[in-house]
């Protein structure tokens, strides 16, 4: 499946070679403990303003392989966008969202709910963890940062952190805040989640179509500080249509959320002031995730930043490595960099700590970027227009592609290319 071009296979031998020869002036030919030594393929072209390359990268305890996009945001033909499985409660791989949506390159994104071990008989949503924003659309906010998946962040981030592109045609990164209430006869009730596997304590949260079937259970488990905590016992869900109550219960339930449908679950006090509801009623629901930069964003995806202003932040493990995949922002917001590392076992090959990462992302020319899902999540696909489709350009390091939660997708609006598709 994989298809990889000559120039780029040809390099990439040239360097191991060079590093094999490298090593043997050590003793038993080990890598030597030097600062790192990277190594890039020359670039070659996706489509009109997108590129594809290999590096290389010699680091004391082995060899890390990567694979890294560079889309230039300035080439009017260039949109970035969200890739997800039309339901934010589900999973795909990456190369299924990059050839549904049309995209000519993708990476994986965000961090999400991947399993459900702390609480039996409730099952994983598949959810993201932080803020996702696609062609405008809001489509949920960031779950407490105690109920996230993946690595410690570093002080100062949280779950709120994006990397995105406004309409500006700008990438940034940004925080973004859910914002929202419900007009109820009595008054105003804070709305403090959308779409999301997490609620904080005492909230209540939305639940829209763009949701899914997923189970909304889930919602009500664990605490804003700890998501191993017992699913809360005092719970509510009530569904409005078209702006009235239509049903009112205890346990948060299933099943897609029906068109002109708003679900409403609470927990604790939230529950509580959901139970005073009638059917019938009028209610009202409304929300916006606001940020801190000017323009909108018209995409969004979850991740923590580990390089700011060209600096790696403070904080950022140094311990674990891993395969990572990372997102990052040069010239002004005008380029966008989107990195994974491969995945395939043996051959001296290794990961990257966090820090490393940030380290190797302003190597690259990243001033600002964040850190996505890794490990068996991390993939790297483009479109390859000798089999007329879309190729994984790394090794996912489970041996095949994990279904994600969502994407970056990268589109290619005119060129050769398009009418080559179409």
């Amino acid at each position: 499946m994989k298809r990889r071009g000559g120039r780029v296979r040809a390099a990439l031998t040239v360097w191991v070679a060079w590093m094999v020869l490298a090593g043997a002036g050590t003793a038993g030919g080990a890598p030597a403990a030097a600062a790192s030594a990277l190594h890039r393929s020359d670039a070659v072209a996706v489509a009109p303003g997108v590129t594809y390359g290999e590096f290389l990268m010699t680091v004391p305890r082995g060899i890390v392989h990567g694979h890294l996009l560079t889309v230039d945001l300035t080439d009017p033909r260039v949109a970035v966008d969200l890739l997800y499985p039309g339901a934010v409660g589900a999973r795909s791989p990456v190369s299924v969202l990059a050839a549904a949506g049309g995209a000519v390159a993708a990476v994986n994104g965000d961090f999400f709910h991947i399993d459900e071990r702390q609480h039996p008989g409730v099952a994983a949503t598949g959810a993201s963890v932080g803020p996702a924003v696609a062609s405008g659309r809001q489509l949920k906010g960031a779950v407490p940062d105690g109920q996230r998946f993946g690595p410690v962040m570093p002080p100062g981030a949280t779950t709120e952190d994006v990397i995105g592109v406004g309409a500006d045609h700008r990438a940034r990164l940004d925080r973004l805040t859910l914002r929202g209430v419900v007009l109820v006869p009595g008054g105003l009730l804070p709305l403090s989640g959308l779409n999301q596997y997490a609620l904080p304590v005492d909230g209540i949260g939305a639940y829209t179509p763009q949701w899914g079937p997923a189970s909304r259970m889930r919602a009500t488990c664990g605490t804003d500080t700890d998501r191993a905590a017992p699913c809360s016992p005092d719970t509510a869900e009530v569904t409005v249509r078209y702006g009235r109550v239509v049903a009112v219960g205890d346990l948060p339930g299933s099943g897609g959320v029906a068109r002109g449908n708003v679900v409403l679950v609470g927990r604790e006090e939230g529950a509580r002031q959901l139970r005073a509801l009638r059917v019938g009623e009028r209610v009202r629901v409304g929300y916006r995730l606001v940020g801190r930069g000017q323009a909108p964003l018209r995409f969004a995806v979850g991740g923590f930043p580990i390089v700011r202003d060209a600096e790696p932040v403070a904080g950022l493990d140094t311990v674990a490595v891993a395969v990572r995949t990372s997102a990052g922002i040069g010239d002004d917001g005008r380029v966008l960099y989107l990195l994974a590392l491969d995945g395939q076992p043996g051959q001296g090959r290794t990961g990257l700590t966090v820090r490393e990462l940030a380290l190797l992302m302003d190597e690259l020319g990243a001033r600002d970027a964040v850190n996505l899902d890794g490990g068996g999540s991390s993939t790297l696909v483009t479109y390859d227009g000798d089999v007329g489709g879309i190729t994984v350009r790394n090794h996912p390091s489970g041996g095949a592609e994990r279904p994600v939660a969502n994407a970056v997708g990268v589109f290619s609006l005119g060129g050769a290319l398009e009418d080559a598709r179409t």
